[in-house]
């Protein structure tokens, strides 16, 4: 039988390959994502008739709104009125899942006075990414050469292909023009072929340097990424604790994230770990950011003997044995999200309240009482707000109910997805469905786009983790910093209107 090969830098087969092209090149450029986009570590699911009733109706009413308002779809559709207009469409569709009025669509000015009102909100994004200048693994740009080749988009070869999209540049215009996000928590990957590191760890600490001389204020904060079971890998941990002083640790229990990866290891080993937890704690960086979940839909077979790295199986013992080192779980450990279909995972929640390893990491706090277990929510919570709505509000409010509002962070996983704009806005409109909460037995709303519980999502836990001192009784954080003055100064000269709604990765073909 023909072995089933794998494509550099992404978890998808050859023959999987084949279904998904270029995001930046042939998906609708909505304010809201109308299919699942893929960073390569999962498969994108089709998209759904859901998701295609979602778009047409936003075509449609921006069509309508534009017109009115004497723009084009395009430049409304980058506008607090068109992220409004793309948040009724799916609630035409999902249900009121999120909180959004027919006003803010047709009142250009209601929306951005909304928009005004929100934008001091503290964010604090747990999970950027940018690669480093010289990286040349064109393969991260997915299909866009194919797709030329192809000729499945006319137009296709009119975009520069080149890595620029994923670098430094578009990045801090991506993070911190077109979002509200305040800080922004640099990450890297480590993997088995050391060329397709993304970026080292010294660039990390650079670029956060660099930025936070800029501002005159703390905007970027970086990872050490630790490499556990490669040779001499405490030698790197050495190093960064004497040279590079970094906010936190990175790493992944599978080795390398688009494995199979022979560096698989575990949170509890405790001759490989615990002395590292020890030395962590001693440095005074004691929190580490793990990645958990996201396996692709054929996991058992394409990782067999590293998958259960992946689970959280690991993690309840060690935070039990090193109550002073934090753990944040990347993805909330959520298997592969939506392996079927995506009314299927909301049937399972509902008949049993259970959601593949995610509900695991939500319940370790009580079954192994501790009180340093957090979960970050990167790339599931994209994937699933524009998948199912009602799902999402599952999955986050059993993280709030379960393991309570102050141990859920906020991440985006940006820039692979563009701007973290709508994902922002995504979070600021959902709401729990009340028949969720009473069937639950829930207690804990996410409430208004600045409740309480929102503001510990957003910022507020990831600023304690990282002993960030914001003086918010003093007023918004930042306001007077460079990096304010910059994006005023862009505002001032239309950037309002240059978010371009482009996101990175791969989306299944239609």
């Amino acid at each position: 039988m023909k072995k089933k090969q794998r494509h550099i830098g992404v978890h998808m087969s050859d023959e999987e390959m084949q279904l998904v092209a270029a995001a930046d090149e042939v998906a609708f450029r909505s304010p809201v994502p109308t299919q699942v986009v893929s960073n390569g570590e999962y498969n994108p699911l089709p998209q759904t008739e859901d998701q295609r009733k979602v778009e047409g109706l936003i075509k449609e009413m921006g069509d309508y709104h534009a017109k009115k308002h004497g723009m084009s779809r395009r430049n409304f559709l980058t506008t607090s009125a068109g992220m409004a207009t793309a948040f009724l469409a799916m609630n035409q569709v999902f249900g009121p899942i999120f909180s959004a009025r027919e006003a803010e669509a047709a009142d250009m000015q209601m929306s951005d006075r909304r928009a005004a009102q929100l934008k001091n909100q503290f964010i604090f994004d747990d999970q950027t990414h940018f690669i480093r200048d010289d990286f040349n693994q064109e393969g991260l740009l997915g299909l866009t050469k194919w797709a030329v080749g192809a000729k499945v988009n006319p137009r296709i070869g009119e975009a520069p292909m080149t890595l620029a999209r994923y670098k430094m540049d578009n990045y801090l215009k991506e993070i911190f023009l077109d979002s509200d996000t305040k800080v922004a928590l640099l990450s890297g990957a480590p993997f088995d072929d050391p060329s397709w590191w993304l970026i080292s760890n010294d660039a990390i600490q650079n670029a956060c340097r660099s930025v936070n001389k800029l501002a005159n204020a703390t905007r970027m904060l970086g990872h050490a990424v630790i490499t556990p079971k490669y040779p001499n890998w405490m030698d790197e941990v050495d190093r960064a604790i004497e040279e590079l002083h970094p906010a936190s640790w990175k790493s992944y229990t599978i080795g390398d994230p688009f494995g199979p990866s022979k560096y698989a290891w575990r949170l509890d080993d405790e001759k490989l770990m615990y002395p590292f937890y020890e030395k962590a704690i001693k440095a005074g960086i004691n929190t580490i950011c793990i990645h958990k979940g996201l396996m692709p839909r054929d996991y058992e077979k394409a990782f067999a003997g590293t998958w259960e790295s992946a689970t959280v199986n690991d993690l309840g013992q060690a935070a039990k044995d090193w109550p002073g080192m934090n753990f944040v779980i990347y993805h909330a450990a959520l298997r592969p999200w939506l392996a079927d279909e995506p009314k299927l995972e909301m049937a399972e929640f509902e008949k049993s309240g259970y959601i593949q390893w995610s509900t695991d990491l939500a319940r370790i706090p009580e079954q192994f009482g501790v009180s340093n277990v957090y979960a970050e929510v990167g790339t599931t919570f994209a994937s699933t707000a524009v998948t199912d709505p009602r799902f999402c509000a599952a999955f986050l409010g059993q993280l709030v109910n379960e393991m309570g509002p102050e141990r859920v962070v906020w991440g985006t996983d940006s820039v692979w997805y563009g701007s973290p704009q709508w994902q922002i806005e995504a979070l600021r409109r959902l709401e729990i469905p009340e028949d969720i909460m009473q069937s639950q037995g829930w207690k804990i709303a996410l409430g208004g786009p600045n409740s309480e519980v929102k503001q510990k999502i957003f910022g507020l836990n990831s600023a304690h983790l990282y002993n960030l001192d914001l003086n918010l009784a003093q007023g918004p954080a930042f306001e007077a910093d460079k990096l304010t003055a910059i994006k005023q100064e862009y505002l001032a000269m239309g950037g309002d209107t240059d978010r371009n709604n482009t996101y990175y990765g791969y989306v299944a073909k239609a």
